[in-house]
């Protein structure tokens, strides 16, 4: 049974930074895709960054390009988002996902996802 659990979450003012860890477990963690997804109360889930197996390639999106970075250890079997320059309109529960299948590339959308964490709150205040 594949676990992820995030931790990092918190309160933080605008400009300021939060680093986000999943620890994953269960299966052999650094064969597999990784990706951070965000929920802001009534809205969708939406993408947020995703590595691959090997940490090489990243992928973002255009909201958080340049301010983001993924990255994993593999070692640690975990997965970081660090989050620099933050804005108020970040907020949101973050979930890291991992995918059931080995694949070539970085998934982008939820259906490609198939484990869960439980969330953590990110809170920017302005």
């Amino acid at each position: 049974q594949v676990q992820l659990v995030e931790s990092g979450g918190g309160l933080v003012q605008a400009g300021g930074s939060l680093r986000l860890s999943c620890a994953a477990s269960g299966r052999t963690f650094s064969s597999y895709a990784m990706g951070w997804f965000r929920q802001a109360p009534g809205k969708e889930r939406e993408f947020v960054a995703g590595i691959n197996w090997s940490g090489i390639i990243t992928y973002y999106a255009d909201s958080v390009k340049g301010r983001f970075t993924i990255s994993r250890d593999n070692a640690k079997n975990t997965v970081y988002l660090q989050m620099n320059s933050l804005k108020p309109e970040d907020t949101a529960v973050y979930y890291c996902a991992a995918p059931r299948k080995v694949l070539g590339g970085i998934p982008t959308t939820m259906r490609e996802y198939d484990y869960w964490g439980q969330g953590t709150q990110v809170t920017v205040s302005s």
